[in-house]
């Protein structure tokens, strides 16, 4: 056994670890980073870069089937599975190679291999231990089934999905958040007959419920079909189909289900009990400085209970490195962190919906404006419906963002600084925005929630 040291030692290199890894450097700590597989993790290997990259596939596909409309004169030869895989991989390639550039430049020492936590704290990797004055746990998350029901064949998960070669005529989805969405949105621009099955009575189930409705109404315009509140009771395939049978007794048949309902965290086997971490059905506990039960051993990212976004791990990531330097930072909460679901239309969103914020504060002291996309001149060219909602408390600040339309993930950071720095209407109605802009929805939006519209009554 060889016994190796350094400042601090991260279990796990994606979005959390390696954020925590470049921001210790920086502040001149010895680093060392332990990944059993590559460096970004499932976001950047299997996740947020490959899907979106799938997502921006789909949108070139979409625009050449209505470039006629607006003048321009295409044909439309169908989607090889190949070459958008060629493009997809290319695009994640480069991203690996800068980060492991980046994580080099910095000085950081990176150990292949399957880590567990010891006591001291320490990182076992075979027969070498790293140990640290502090330890940051980032080891992610997994893909979730359903009880009783096995991933394999024709029964996908969105790591499976994302490596068929083939684009087929028929797929059930299993699950209407983010991931559903998204996959469904990518495979009806390709072609695909889509349901979505969700237990729960909206798609996107978490998001304000007009977002929600914006995003069904779209939906069905597109032709993606749902079914809300039912869930799964069995599945059969075969060699070229799949059964799904639904808790009503309808059957639903395709040539693949992607199951898509939620991620889990990797925490089983890797020591954590054993070396004083608490779990919770598998999540590590913290305090809400992110530390464990353990001494100076922290947890970041999808296995600390909340949101399970890289961004959040980039921020748990730097915002632990900065503590164990003691620059004492301030950690953003959950509510704050802007979530965007990158489907066609988007969905973002950042603070409280108006449920939550009437909840909170009582329906009287609550006041929300809701401006639809129609009246904005950059979207009707772009041809996107959606809205754009913001939420106040009477005579206080916005407490809260939610828009749906194309592209309006590029605008939910004006929003998050508008909730973050509690900013009241009044103060941002001023800073009227470009013409023409999607951002102008927001900018109306605000205006409106100020007594003074000015492109809506």
């Amino acid at each position: 056994m060889t016994d190796h040291t350094a400042d601090v030692v991260i279990l796990g290199g994606g979005s959390g670890g390696y954020a925590a890894a470049l921001r210790l450097a920086e502040l001149g700590k010895d680093v060392v980073l332990v990944e059993k597989d590559k460096l970004g993790g499932t976001c950047l290997h299997r996740g947020c870069i490959p899907t979106k990259a799938l997502l921006h596939a789909g949108e070139v596909a979409d625009a050449a089937r209505g470039a006629a409309d607006i003048g321009v004169d295409v044909t439309f030869g169908g989607i090889d599975p190949a070459r958008v895989r060629s493009y997809r991989e290319g695009i994640v390639a480069k991203k690996f190679k800068g980060l492991e550039g980046l994580i080099s430049a910095r000085g950081i020492r990176v150990v292949s291999g399957e880590g567990s936590l010891e006591a001291g704290p320490a990182v076992r990797v075979g027969d070498d231990v790293y140990r640290g004055t502090d330890v940051i746990l980032a080891t992610g998350s997994y893909s979730r089934s359903l009880p009783g029901l096995e991933i394999g064949g024709r029964v996908l998960t969105s790591e499976q999905a994302l490596d068929l070669d083939v684009i087929p005529d028929r797929v059930v989805v299993l699950g209407g958040g983010v991931i559903g969405v998204e996959f469904a949105s990518v495979w009806r621009s390709f072609g695909v007959d889509v349901t979505i099955v969700e237990a729960l009575p909206h798609l996107l189930p978490a998001e304000d419920v007009s977002s929600s409705k914006a995003l069904e109404r779209a939906f069905r315009k597109r032709g993606i079909a749902f079914q809300l509140g039912r869930r799964y009771d069995a599945l059969t395939q075969t060699s070229d189909a799949v059964t799904v049978t639904l808790d009503d007794g309808s059957e639903l048949v395709a040539d693949y289900v992607l199951v898509a309902v939620g991620r889990g965290p990797v925490t089983a086997g890797l020591g954590y009990e054993e070396a004083g971490v608490v779990l919770d059905r598998g999540f590590v506990q913290t305090d809400e400085r992110l530390r464990t039960a353990a001494p100076h051993v922290w947890a970041v990212g999808d296995i600390v209970p909340g949101l399970q976004l890289a961004h959040r791990g980039f921020q748990q990531g730097i915002f632990v490195a900065e503590e164990i330097a003691g620059l004492s930072p301030v950690l953003v909460s959950d509510i704050d962190v802007p979530r965007v679901a990158y489907s066609h239309p988007e969905v973002a969103s950042v603070g409280l919906t108006e449920a939550q914020a009437q909840d909170r504060y009582g329906s009287e002291a609550v006041k929300a404006y809701e401006y639809n996309l129609a009246g904005n001149g950059r979207s009707e060219i772009i041809g996107t419906s959606g809205i754009v909602k913001i939420v106040r408390r009477v005579d206080g600040p916005v407490v809260g963002a939610h828009l749906v339309g194309d592209r309006v993930g590029e605008l939910i950071s004006e929003a998050q600084l508008a909730v973050g720095w509690e900013a009241h209407p009044e103060d941002i109605a001023p800073f009227i925005h470009a013409h023409p802009t999607q951002s102008e929805a927001l900018g109306e939006a605000f205006l409106a929630l100020a007594g003074k519209p000015l492109h809506a009554l």
